[in-house]
């Protein structure tokens, strides 16, 4: 299933003590790039948190953001003594150091992280609840990516069925174009009333027929078109995979523009190549 790496979910979860919300946001990145803002009570969360990234997304710049909020009349004031001591003693050590101190501030050392802490809550029970909840927005942005996901490959299959009306419209028209050519050649010859072998003449035209011969290069183009469709109906990672066929497209169609002796191939190529970027700039937001 074709997934997008661009979406956005929230979750919310209100209790009798406050609330906690999710805000997971993701964008297209080659590779998986995880950032975190967390509130400093929950840092220890944070490999769960990556690992749950890590599991359940391959590709993407990924923004979580929680926020947690207490009722006021949850809220108390508890100090963490011991570590309100070690700050004391590591300022009172860098006073030392100092040939004019300044004074320690107490409170500078209340918003120390982890000094003050929340009396009445049991942060256990909220730390699991704010797990749950990562995890069901999480649900929520892969859900959100898979739906883009599914749009993008509707796209991605339209310009896929240009593209095969054009190789084989190409196709169809060679053969003509072919002999259109062999008869402007011999009317030359006519025109300039040269006396010409009729061996060389037709040792240019199998000249001329070898050059313009993209039958290969056509062939390759519906080859390719046929894995792009097939890859969209894969499952996991997909997106790297149908970049590197996006590259082997628009070589063939250069090589059709580069063989091309009429203007109508040369048309045909440019308009391959157009449809062929278009797949690309979609195919970038695709993990």
């Amino acid at each position: 299933m074709t997934r997008s790496m661009t979406a956005f979910a929230r979750q919310e979860s209100q209790q009798s003590w406050g609330g906690l919300t999710w805000e997971i946001r993701s964008v297209n990145q080659r590779y998986p790039e995880p950032h975190l803002r967390i509130p400093e009570s929950f840092r220890d969360l944070e490999p769960a948190l990556r690992d749950l990234l890590r599991k359940k997304l391959s590709r993407g710049k990924i923004d979580c953001s929680l926020r947690f909020e207490v009722e006021q009349k949850q809220q108390g004031i508890q100090i963490d003594t011991e570590r309100a001591r070690q700050l004391i003693d590591a300022a009172q050590q860098l006073a030392a150091l100092s040939d004019n101190p300044l004074p320690i501030d107490s409170l500078e050392i209340l918003r120390w992280p982890g000094v003050m802490q929340d009396a009445k809550l049991d942060m256990a029970s909220v730390k699991k609840q704010a797990l749950a909840l990562f995890s069901t927005a999480l649900d929520d942005l892969i859900e959100g990516r898979a739906r883009e996901g599914r749009e993008l490959a509707e796209l991605i299959n339209q310009r896929l069925t240009s593209m095969g009306l054009v190789v084989a419209d190409v196709r169809q028209k060679m053969p003509e174009i072919l002999a259109k050519q062999r008869h402007l050649l011999i009317g030359k010859i006519t025109d300039l009333a040269l006396e010409v072998d009729p061996l060389r003449i037709e040792q240019e035209i199998v000249l001329l027929t070898q050059k313009a011969d993209v039958a290969e290069e056509l062939d390759r183009l519906d080859t390719h078109l046929q894995a792009v469709a097939h890859i969209l109906q894969q499952p996991g990672t997909v997106g790297r995979r149908l970049d590197f066929l996006m590259q082997e497209l628009n070589r063939e169609a250069n090589t059709l523009s580069s063989k091309s002796i009429v203007v109508e191939t040369t048309n045909s190529a440019v308009e391959l190549k157009v449809l062929i970027e278009q797949m690309r700039e979609q195919i970038q937001n695709i993990e």
